[in-house]
Order: C-alpha cells, then sequence, then structure tokens
C-alpha cells in the first residue's frame, strides 16, 4: 500500500442515492463479538509473518480456508503465480468465502491477508529488513471479516456476501530502492489479478458495492472518508459512516476527508468495475506515518491491537449487511 503523492481521478462508480438504500437508523443485527475477532487476529499471528512464499503464509492460508467453511462458507482458492517489484516470483492465493452464493444480489468484503516482507517504516534501520507481524496491517481485517462470516453462520440475510482476502498486497517497492515515477503497479498485486479475472467473467456475479477492510485493529485509530472511495463511491461511503453513527462509532468515523490510497480497493474500482470504498485508518498528527505509529515497522503486533477498535469496525459492517 502506498501514500499517492498526487491522484487525478474520474469518478466511475455505478451507484447512486436513488439505487443506493440508507442504512437503518436504528441499530440491527448481531452483536459483533470484539474478543473472538482478537482471538482471530492472535491465531494468524500464531503462525509468523506470512510473507509471500513462506511455510507460514501457506499454513496460515490454510487456517483462513479452513475457518469459513467451518461457517458454511463455499470456499474457493484463486492461486497464480504474480510478480513483485523485483520480478520474484509469488505463490499467491486469493482466498473467496460465499455466504449463499445463490443469492443475487451481492455485496464484497475484502482484506488482505500477507505480511509486509520489511519493516522498513520502522524508526531503527536495523530492522529494515526485518518481516512484519502484520497483527493490523493485514491480520485485523481477515480477523472481522472471520468474525461477520461466524455471525452470519446462525443468520439469514436477504443478500448474499462474498469475502475476499487479497494476497500480495505488500510486496511493493521498499524504501531503500529508488523509482522513477510512481510504483503503485507493485502493490495490491492479488487484488489487480482478481480484478483483472472479475472483469473478464461475464458470468461473474455482480457486487452492489465492496467494503475493504485494512489496517482496522490498531490503538487511536480512527476512520476518516478515503479520498478514493469519495472519487468512485461516495454514496458507499455515506452509507457506512451513516451505520457507524447509528451504531455508537460515529467519533471513530469522523466525516471528514483523509488521504488519498493506493490500495485492495483501486483496481477493483477501476478494472473490475465495482464500487468499492477502504475503510483505513488516518492519524494525522502522527510524525512516523498517517497510517500510525507501527505502520510497516517490527512493532505491528498483538500488543498494539485494540479490541475497541475491532468492535467499532464489525459492528459498522453487520449494521450495514443487516440494513439490507
Amino acid at each position: 500500500m502506498y501514500l499517492l503523492a498526487l491522484i487525478v481521478l474520474t469518478a466511475c462508480g455505478n451507484t447512486s442515492k436513488s439505487t443506493m438504500e440508507t442504512a437503518n437508523s436504528e441499530p440491527v443485527g448481531p452483536a459483533f463479538m470484539a474478543d473472538s475477532a482478537y482471538l482471530f487476529c492472535q491465531q494468524q499471528c500464531d503462525f509468523g509473518p506470512r510473507t509471500m512464499n513462506s511455510e507460514a503464509h501457506d499454513r496460515c492460508g490454510e487456517w483462513i480456508a479452513e475457518k469459513f467453511r467451518q461457517y458454511g462458507m463455499e470456499v474457493t482458492l484463486q492461486k497464480a503465480d504474480l510478480r513483485g517489484y523485483d520480478d520474484t516470483r509469488l505463490r499467491s492465493t486469493n482466498i473467496i468465502a460465499s455466504y449463499r452464493p445463490e443469492l443475487t444480489p451481492r455485496v464484497l468484503l475484502c482484506a488482505h491477508w500477507d505480511s509486509r516482507p520489511w519493516a522498513d517504516n520502522d524508526p531503527d534501520e536495523k530492522n529494515h529488513r526485518k518481516p512484519v507481524m502484520a497483527a493490523n496491517d493485514g491480520a485485523s481485517g481477515v480477523a472481522v471479516m472471520l468474525e461477520v462470516a461466524r455471525l452470519l453462520a446462525g443468520d439469514t440475510l436477504a443478500v448474499g456476501v462474498d469475502f475476499v482476502c487479497f494476497d500480495a498486497e505488500d510486496w511493493g517497492t521498499p524504501q531503500w530502492v529508488e523509482t522513477e515515477g510512481s510504483d503503485a503497479d507493485t502493490w495490491a498485486l492479488g487484488a489487480q489479478y482478481w480484478a483483472m479475472q472479475y472483469a473478464a467473467d461475464t458470468s461473474a456475479p455482480r457486487y452492489r458495492y465492496g467494503i475493504l477492510l485494512d489496517m482496522v485493529g490498531g490503538q487511536g485509530a480512527r476512520f476518516y472518508q478515503e479520498q478514493v472511495s469519495l472519487a468512485f463511491a461516495p454514496d458507499v461511503v455515506r452509507r457506512v459512516w451513516s451505520a457507524a453513527q447509528t451504531v455508537g462509532y460515529g467519533s471513530l468515523f469522523p466525516k471528514e476527508e483523509g488521504n488519498a490510497i493506493t490500495d485492495d480497493h483501486l483496481p477493483l474500482n477501476r478494472v473490475a468495475g465495482i464500487p468499492c470504498i477502504d475503510i483505513i485508518p488516518h492519524y494525522p498528527d502522527c510524525e512516523a506515518s498517517s497510517f500510525g505509529p507501527t505502520w510497516h515497522t517490527v512493532n505491528d503486533d498483538m500488543q498494539h491491537i485494540d479490541r475497541n477498535t475491532l468492535q467499532a469496525v464489525g459492528q459498522t459492517i453487520i449494521q450495514v449487511l443487516f440494513s439490507e
């Protein structure tokens, strides 16, 4: 994931106020269990850093797929050999879990599950070549989706849901490599591949909208409205931020603009044509990074995961889904 210094966008989302329903004005749906999501986060970290081509990565991927199966989801593994910025062959697996695959319309929830191989934003240069545990930047988004899937297993929605765990998101160009121009296409490789396959498949399900969960468990996190999301899917942004307000977490979802981010939602909007937003934290006063003090450091561990942040995001997602 790479912060764009400059972005010029043409909004091309296919939602509008006339077609996008608003979330209920009263809380609906089951209670999201932050302790459960926290455990899912811990269980991913127990494998170690899930860096591409590692044993920990492969074992954790199998565990994620099996958890979705346990909750009654139909699981598909989309495997591909992708190429990193340095031409490294990356054995990638996008994990796709479908709730009631026979239903239309459908909603897309997604997050990346791989770990950054290099802690290249760590304040100590000696750590720059060390892998990131990625408790927040990876595991937290998957953890929230697993808890949502667990809750859906005992309930019935009027809409289908596809959970997509994108791989190879965090193999983007490290900070010590000098580049000419933008290196945005070295990030979100799994999402780029998924979007291209989706766009080419005329039989693929059509999604009303998508929601990307990235770094949704950090201490002190607040989720400003990301600019790419506003450009492509403003109605989805309004829907989600309204839902957060309804369930009592409006203070963590300020209705203010954040940055413009190159993340997994960008190819979903541009290539797949799915109006998709990014729920991602913004720390306007953090000197280390606007993504927070642990971003791409060795301190992105379970000690810096906050159950209240997981609760706020998870309950907001439940509100959105059960308002359908």
